[in-house]
């Protein structure tokens, strides 16, 4: 299916409602304020694989692929150094978890995630956002402050809830439509792959 890309650019506040979700499309520029939990693989599967969840209600949650450093003030404060997002694939078995379990309404990464996390979001309805890489500079800026950090013995890969203003730019590059950016880059490659094909054989 082609993608309307829309462009608009939209401020959204966490938590996230299921109307607001189900309005986004690819192409939309997205800015967050309000709480983002970062998750990483070893947090994922102490959700997920050993079926440890916190009582949090994650209805509604952002989720960040990261793993952050940080240094610790006097008083006791985490300070964000470095917020970094990492590429989402290979997390990808955990898309069901985030948005179905913990009825999660959003993933920032980077690199997309498969057809299976885009069936997920369509039923759901949830969406995949990605940031640009390179970009941590400007996303630990944003960061206005480490609010808690669960489970640190899984430290820098533990659950972190971070207050953000601003969070962004971030761009809607799987819908709930069944929409998908990474999906018409690759027919787009796969036509022009083919034209040059055609070439070489006249």
């Amino acid at each position: 299916m082609g993608t309307e890309r829309a462009g608009r650019k939209l401020h959204l506040k966490t938590p996230i409602s299921r109307e607001q979700l189900g309005d986004l499309v690819v192409g939309d520029e997205v800015w967050i304020d309000g709480i983002i939990w970062g998750i990483r693989d070893a947090s994922l599967i102490r959700l997920f694989d050993e079926k440890i969840i916190p009582d949090i209600d994650f209805t509604g949650a952002v989720f960040l692929h990261t793993a952050p450093s940080f240094k610790v003030l006097e008083n006791g404060d985490r300070v964000p150094i470095s917020v970094g997002t990492t590429t989402s694939m290979r997390m990808d078995r955990f898309t069901a978890g985030c948005i179905n379990d913990l009825n999660g309404a959003a993933i920032i990464g980077k690199g997309g995630l498969s057809d299976k996390s885009l069936h997920i979001f369509q039923n759901a309805p949830a969406v995949y956002l990605s940031i640009t890489g390179g970009a941590a500079s400007v996303e630990t800026q944003q960061v206005e402050a480490i609010e808690a950090v669960i489970w640190e013995d899984l430290m820098p890969e533990c659950i972190w809830k971070f207050r953000v203003k601003g969070f962004g730019p971030l761009f809607v590059s799987m819908d709930s439509h069944g929409n998908s950016l990474y999906e018409d880059v690759m027919k787009t490659v796969d036509a022009n792959l083919q034209r040059y094909i055609e070439t070489l054989k006249n």
